[in-house]
């Protein structure tokens, strides 16, 4: 099967291309992340996944745009149910891309992420997938999760502490929202 494969960034896509090409997939890439901030931390979440691309000759279509204020805006005042939001703004271009890129599926690095909402994940995805006709590909890639850790540490990628919005690094760091 040919699938769009969203990435997150370099670390999740390790075990999630590892698993989806011994599968016998035919798999492409989409880095598409307004949600990562500061810029700082996006340009070194972008550029190693495309380094991490090079190096394992995957193809993957990358959106330098730099998302702050698409991302803000998306989410508005609804700051504690922004997930929801952020999963469409990303996974609603990516089924738009598998359908003009002729894939059979899509589906995305977050799946491998133990903090993610898996059922709103999917809910969301399912309803990107109706709005461009092309299917949402699930793979309960958890169990990995730990694979995926190992193999970027062994590879020296930039593993992030944080999910990517500017609310789950204040989550991650401020001692007053742990």
């Amino acid at each position: 099967m040919k699938l769009l494969l969203h990435s997150c960034c370099a670390p999740c896509t390790t075990f999630c291309l590892k698993a989806l090409r011994a599968d016998g997939h035919e798999v492409s890439g989409y880095f598409f992340n307004p949600n990562i901030h500061p810029y700082t931390e996006f340009r070194r979440r972008l550029d190693t996944f495309k380094e991490y691309c090079l190096s394992q000759g995957h193809s993957a279509t990358t959106d330098e745009t730099y998302g702050l204020r698409h991302f803000l805006s998306e989410i508005g005042q609804d700051v504690d149910g922004r997930c929801a939001q952020c999963y469409r703004m990303r996974l609603y271009p990516t089924a738009e891309l598998a359908r003009k890129l002729g894939a059979d599926a899509f589906t995305t690095t977050l799946l491998i992420s133990p903090y993610q909402d898996h059922e709103l994940l999917a809910r969301v995805a399912e309803e990107a997938a109706q709005a461009a006709g092309v299917p949402f590909a699930y793979y309960d890639f958890r169990p990995g999760y730990r694979e995926s850790v190992r193999m970027s540490r062994e590879m020296g990628l930039y593993r992030q502490p944080y999910c990517g919005c500017i609310f789950s690094e204040e989550e991650r760091y401020s001692p007053a929202r742990r």
